[in-house]
């Protein structure tokens, strides 16, 4: 009863606006206060322990290559490219959206600056061309999603040093479930293109139009490849890879593109130590908190409560999936995938299931919570940059969300597609 009560008091603190990470360490801190039940000091404690890992040191690389390559224009050549690959096709600006998140989400591993990034570039493009304003922001929120899947993943991270899963592996499973997610969200594109009868560019496909943006995209092209090759290879750890990407990131801006000054350069530091900071402020949180749903139970309680299901494989798997798409729909994924995601993955492999692809629906499962109404950061950011009403962005997600979990289903079912290549590792 507990337990229930203090999310609660959590669930309707967030839809209040309130901080998450102030949220996730006031709550604790009441209830030590008024129970004296251990001592305050257990807080900070509880929040040291929850970020003392190096590992989490590759975020700050991460959101540093990302914001080197916005402020080097960088981002922009990917669209380029895609506009070359894929601008002829019916609804191109939309199919364009997808891909420049794909190419995006290889070198920054965030949901967010995903969402920013491309969001900034595309949708206001996409609203020249005729689209619905709602439409656009749909597309690009539902497609951030993405930078939480393919490699390099700041989630990816945080799970693996939640569950003491490999890294590499992690990485390595998220490869074909991002590219089927991109693949899902551009059939649906392509279906509304079709019916609304959206754009298509004029110009017909060249090969040496293509080539020459490939050309001139291959240094940004090569920061996922160096990379993903590198953690998956052995070659070095996530933060040793996170650290090199960086300065490729930076190597590129300023000596290969020349598009960004040093002084940018300062700002784009800023940014991402800013951006880092709030990160690791809902990781610390989440100290105190998993601790205090520990110690009440309600951990277990979860855990017996899916277990009991795993007679029946298919109860087992609809409520998984209702649980991950309910707690979506009202906390942020971050916070899910800290302080639920290593439960469920244990509750998972309990039940039979291999720890990867556990890790994988976690994964995946949050992060289209990542743009379900009423929380979703993706699906409030995405909304901003369109300056579109909420309520039409959300009609508007109905689909995409619905294949995204029909995806989730398949990652479910089928091991491959997340076991194939770590099975290739060894």
């Amino acid at each position: 009863m507990e337990s229930l009560l203090l999310l609660s008091i959590l669930l309707i603190l967030i839809l209040a606006g309130a901080p998450i990470g102030f949220t996730l360490i006031l709550i604790p801190f009441f209830y030590i206060l008024v129970t004296d039940a251990v001592p305050l000091v257990l807080i900070p404690s509880q929040m040291f322990n929850a970020i003392d890992s190096v590992p989490l040191t590759a975020i700050a690389f991460f959101m540093l290559t990302g914001e080197l390559m916005t402020s080097a224009t960088i981002t922009d050549r990917l669209v380029s490219l895609s506009r070359a690959l894929i601008g002829r096709m019916r609804g191109g600006l939309a199919q364009i959206n997808v891909l420049v998140s794909m190419f995006f989400a290889g070198m920054n591993g965030s949901v967010v600056a995903d969402t920013a990034t491309v969001g900034s570039l595309v949708i206001p493009a996409m609203n020249k061309a005729g689209y619905p304003p709602a439409f656009s922001a749909a597309v690009t929120g539902v497609s951030s999603t993405i930078g939480g899947i393919i490699p390099p993943s700041i989630m990816m991270i945080i799970l693996a040093n939640s569950t003491e899963i490999s890294i590499a592996l992690l990485f390595a499973a998220g490869i074909i479930p991002g590219i089927l997610v991109g693949i899902v969200i551009m059939l649906i594109n392509h279906y509304f293109a079709v019916k609304l009868n959206f754009e298509r560019s004029e110009e017909s496909f060249s090969f040496r139009r293509a080539g020459r943006e490939l050309y001139r995209s291959s240094f940004a092209l090569l920061i996922p490849v160096v990379l993903v090759g590198s953690v998956m290879g052995g070659i070095a750890s996530v933060v040793e890879a996170g650290a090199i990407t960086a300065l490729v990131a930076l190597f590129s801006g300023v000596f290969v593109y020349r598009t960004i000054r040093w002084t940018q350069c300062s700002t784009a530091f800023r940014r991402a130590f800013r951006n880092s900071a709030m990160v690791f402020i809902i990781i610390a949180a989440s100290g105190p908190f998993s601790w205090l749903l520990t110690s009440l139970g309600a951990i277990s309680d979860l855990e017996a409560w899916l277990l009991g299901m795993a007679d029946s494989p298919v109860l087992f798997i609809i409520s998984l999936m209702l649980f991950i798409f309910l707690l979506g729909t009202v906390m942020d994924s971050a916070v899910n995938i800290i302080i639920v995601g290593p439960v469920l993955v244990s509750v998972m492999a309990k039940a039979g299931f291999p720890e990867i692809q556990a890790a994988m629906v976690v994964i995946v499962g949050f992060l289209i919570g990542s743009v379900t109404p009423p929380v979703g950061v993706a699906y409030f950011t995405a909304a901003t940059i369109a300056q579109v009403r909420l309520e039409e962005v959300a009609v508007a997600l109905i689909p995409y969300i619905a294949g995204l979990f029909v995806l989730l289903l398949c990652i479910i079912l089928i091991p491959e597609l997340t076991m194939f290549l770590p099975g290739m590792m060894g």
